[in-house]
This record gives structure tokens, C-alpha cells and sequence, in this order.
């Protein structure tokens, strides 16, 4: 072995300082080279971690986030239908409440327009009757001659009534 270090140009002296000089540039660059480059590439490699933890975090506060939103909007729904079917009802039994009033005015007014057209009737029919007997007692006068006394004329009166309410 000593022939092929002899071959190279290889001498104890110089291969043991540089060997040395290795050993050392070695320690100086794994001190303050290597060890702060490592720390570094750690730290990255720590935050690139929580960054993907804090991801996953995220995704899973986001579908329950989305899940809650959809249970709500569910009720919500629900509730606003609940809502339209009440105010329908309401609606229809005001609606139903109204009409029979309607109806029971209705009623009321047209009972008041028979008894009213009845009074007036009965008024009219009074007038006719009256009218009908001054005729008659003044035909009467004409034809008979004399003038009739007021017995006379109620008496006729009566008679011409009892007929024309036949």
C-alpha cells in the first residue's frame, strides 16, 4: 500500500493535514452552516404541518358550517311554510266570518225592503180604498141626487172595502 501512496504522490504529512483541514472545515460548516440551514428546513417543515392540520381544521368547521346552514334554512323554510299555512287559514276563516256577515246584512236589509215595501203597500192600498170610496160616494151623489150624510158615506165606505179586499 505504501507503493500506491508513493505512486499517487501521496505523503503521511500532507494527507493528515488535509484530512484535518476536512475534519475541521466539516465541524465549522455543520456549526454554522448545516445546523442552521436544518433548523430552518425543520421550522419549514413544522409550519408546512400545522399549515395542513389547520386546513383540514378549516374543512371540517366548513362542512359543519354548511351543514348547520342547511338546518337552519330547513327550519326556516318550515317554519315560513307553517307561517303561510296559518295565515291562509286565518285568512280563509275571516274570509268564511265576512260573508256570513255579508249574508246575514243582506238578509236584514232585504227584510227591511219587504217591510218597507209592505208599509207602503198598505199605505197605498189605504189611499186606493179611500180614493176608490170618495168615487164612489161622489158617482153615487150624481147618480142619486141628494147628498149624502156622513153616515151615509161611511157606510159605503165599509161596503166598498170589504169588497175591494176580496
Amino acid at each position: 500500500m505504501g507503493e500506491i501512496f508513493n505512486t499517487f504522490g501521496v505523503t503521511w504529512g500532507k494527507f493528515l493535514a488535509q484530512v484535518l483541514i476536512f475534519v475541521i472545515v466539516y465541524l465549522i460548516l455543520k456549526k454554522f452552516a448545516f445546523g442552521p440551514i436544518m433548523q430552518v428546513l425543520e421550522e419549514r417543515k413544522r409550519r408546512i404541518a400545522e399549515g395542513e392540520a389547520n386546513l383540514e381544521k378549516i374543512k371540517n368547521d366548513l362542512a359543519t358550517a354548511e351543514s348547520t346552514k342547511q338546518s337552519i334554512i330547513a327550519g326556516a323554510n318550515e317554519q315560513a311554510n307553517r307561517m303561510v299555512a296559518e295565515a291562509s287559514e286565518s285568512a280563509e276563516a275571516v274570509g268564511a266570518k265576512k260573508r256570513q256577515e255579508a249574508v246575514n246584512e243582506a238578509g236584514q236589509i232585504i227584510a227591511k225592503a219587504r217591510e218597507a215595501t209592505q208599509l207602503e203597500r198598505d199605505q197605498l192600498l189605504g189611499e186606493l180604498k179611500r180614493d176608490f170610496g170618495r168615487l164612489i160616494i161622489d158617482t153615487t151623489s150624481k147618480v142619486t141626487g141628494k147628498v149624502l150624510t156622513p153616515d151615509d158615506q161611511e157606510k159605503i165606505n165599509r161596503e166598498t172595502a170589504a169588497q175591494v179586499s176580496l
